[in-house]
């Protein structure tokens, strides 16, 4: 029997420290989703919740009953360790899929409510490094300008109006090759580079680490794991 990733993530809930399992869920019906994905096989995924370290998951985190991820934060949030100084306030699902060879693609629908301004809502994080390199691959970040504008990291712009409504977004990483290629509901979208920071070992996130003002929140669904 397959369960669909909704059911299981229902029937399974979150531990206390915040790990849930993510299954794939195709929702792809238009022609060039699909033709964007052929070939490729979807993969299951786990992920944790990196949150303020001193707040419980639930008080940054829930998972809907129609299978949406909200996520949010406060400037004024405690880091997600409390020993960690070089970064800002957090709460993103940090998938727990690692990689060093061969493509891979983040799939989903994303949901970025009016006014957050400065935070990253999905990245692809360098975890293991040569020294002095570049802690992320590639990342998207949302600004309050324009109706919401999206941009690779702080620089290129990617999208403007793209506050409260739902948009497809997928991400392709060839770590062999070392190319990412973004679209944006499976249309091309150009990016600061195409391409990554070298040899490392990688994972997807998703969420809000913010680097703005106030509060900040994003929302995710039919989110899938593709690779090949």
């Amino acid at each position: 029997m397959t369960l669909s990733r909704r059911t299981l993530l229902t029937g399974l809930g979150l531990t206390a420290g915040g790990v849930g399992l993510g299954l794939t869920h195709s929702t792809a019906s238009a022609t060039t989703a699909t033709a964007l994905t052929a070939g490729w096989t979807q993969t299951p995924f786990t992920f944790h919740v990196q949150k303020p370290y001193d707040l419980a998951v639930a008080d940054r985190y829930t998972h809907t009953a129609n299978g949406e991820h909200h996520l949010w934060v406060y400037d004024t949030d405690k880091l997600h360790t409390p020993n960690t100084s070089s970064t800002d306030p957090r709460t993103e699902m940090r998938w727990q899929q690692e990689y060093t060879a061969g493509e891979h693609m983040w799939d989903g629908d994303v949901y970025l409510p009016a006014g957050t301004d400065g935070a990253t809502f999905v990245q692809i994080l360098r975890s293991q490094r040569p020294e002095g390199t570049p802690a992320t691959d590639f990342m998207l970040n949302v600004y309050n300008e324009a109706g919401g504008t999206v941009r690779a990291y702080s620089g290129k712009v990617i999208k403007t109006g793209m506050y409260d409504r739902w948009f497809n977004v997928k991400i392709a990483h060839n770590a062999t090759t070392g190319t990412v290629q973004v679209w944006f509901d499976n249309a091309p979208v150009a990016v600061h580079n195409d391409t990554d920071r070298g040899p490392a070992t990688r994972h997807f996130k998703n969420g809000v680490y913010h680097h703005g003002t106030g509060r900040a929140e994003s929302r995710f669904r039919n989110l899938t794991y593709w690779t090949r």
